[in-house]
């Protein structure tokens, strides 16, 4: 779908769909955490819950398992990979990441070559498993313009694994280069790990001539509108890495089997599954994936959607006389899909806003503020001018 196509949606049938979550009384700029989830969600669940009352135990190959084949098969397609590729899920993606991590006993030493802006989830994990041996390389991302040559001369003989996200949490930096990148991983012999969350459903990656090697893992809580409980993990089919954290769900065809001692892998995305997991998000995400395409909402054209929308967030901005506080890039191929203002007192001035109806959120001394295909530019405009006068007023008390 194009440019002109995405302009061309028809916002009022769009946002009835949802129903349930907009209302006359607030404005949800959080498109970069919680967007609001269509009517046909709640549906769903609903659905989850009439199947489980009318299969039982027959539920899981009868309705869930082919949800999770259409599920995966449209994910892919809207990460940029083959339909058929291996992917595997979890209720989360530090879940996810945490099983590829233990592939590496840390007993051999392995070193992790990642940046110091990665979301708190794999900076934590990582952190405390420098305490028992893992030698982790922080590359500092303060300076932009540097990054990705710094990050490429991390990455030497001896990696173990290379990660890093293709859009930052914190201002929506969208990182060049990301092929290059996962060539030089592939080079050394690490496997490279992107997250794509903050990319997912809105932002397009380029990934390279080396894509097949790669590990990308995301989530549907952001951008997809898919709720919680939905992340995943494409891999290559060929991988001969073997997850010391593994459930059964990683070899389920072997459960009818003898016991034994050896431990196998099923096919597809089996190898990095789990256990038992709620199948509700998967019906959820089934229905949502279907909501896109019945409005014609591929990646491309949510894009374009949003970089007008965060287009005119910064324009808001700068008539509110607040340009030198933002902090996101104001070039669209470097920007992601919300805008960071740096404000003191950032959550001083998210519960202000909150109390007028305004829904944002912040990280540090960064309020942001996330756009979303349902929204009118009435909203944006009366949000962000909103913003603006919140931080002027912190700005001047402080």
């Amino acid at each position: 779908m194009s440019d002109e196509a995405g302009r061309a949606l028809d916002l009022g049938a769009f946002r009835a769909a949802y129903g349930r979550f907009l209302t006359d009384e607030r404005v949800l700029l959080t498109g970069h955490s919680h967007q609001a989830w269509p009517d046909v969600a709640r549906a769903a669940m609903i659905e989850a819950f009439d199947d489980a009352a009318r299969l039982v135990d027959d539920k899981w190959y009868r309705a869930v398992f082919p949800k999770m084949e259409s599920v995966g098969r449209r994910i892919l397609g809207r990460l940029g990979f083959d339909e058929g590729d291996a992917i595997s899920f979890g209720k989360s993606t530090h879940e996810l990441v945490t099983r590829l991590l233990s592939c590496f006993p840390l007993a051999s030493a392995p070193c992790v070559v990642t940046t110091r802006s990665e979301f708190h989830s794999l900076h934590r994990q990582l952190s405390r498993l420098a305490e028992d041996g893992l030698r982790v390389t922080w590359v500092d991302t303060a300076d932009r313009e540097s990054l990705v040559d710094r990050f490429l001369e991390a990455i030497v003989p001896g990696t173990s694994l290379v990660a890093l996200s293709a859009v930052l949490f914190e201002d929506a930096f969208v990182v060049p280069r990301i092929g290059e990148i996962v060539a030089r991983a592939v080079e050394v012999g690490a496997v490279p790990l992107v997250d794509a969350y903050h990319g997912f459903n809105v932002v397009p990656i380029a990934w390279g001539p080396a894509k097949d090697a790669l590990f990308v893992t995301a989530g549907g809580y952001k951008y997809a509108q898919l709720g919680e409980g939905i992340c995943f993990l494409r891999f290559p089919a060929t991988t001969k890495l073997r997850p010391a954290d593994t459930g059964w769900f990683a070899d389920f065809s072997a459960l009818e089997g003898d016991r034994t001692e050896t431990v196998g892998y099923g096919p597809g995305g089996a190898r990095f599954s789990g256990a038992t997991f709620d199948a509700t998000p998967v019906y959820r995400a089934d229905a949502v994936l279907q909501h896109w395409d019945r409005f014609g909402l591929d990646v491309p054209s949510l894009r374009a959607i949003s970089l007008r929308q965060t287009r005119r967030i910064l324009a808001k901005l700068d008539e509110a006389g607040i340009t030198e506080h933002v902090a996101s890039s104001r070039v669209d191929e470097r920007r992601g899909a919300f805008v960071a203002v740096r404000s003191p007192g950032a959550g001083r001035v998210v519960d202000r806003l909150r109390a007028r109806g305004i829904f944002v959120d912040s990280r540090g001394d960064l309020v942001r503020i996330g756009p979303a295909p349902y929204l009118t530019d009435d909203e944006i405009d009366h949000g962000t001018l909103a913003v603006a006068e919140e931080i002027r007023r912190e700005v001047a008390s402080s």
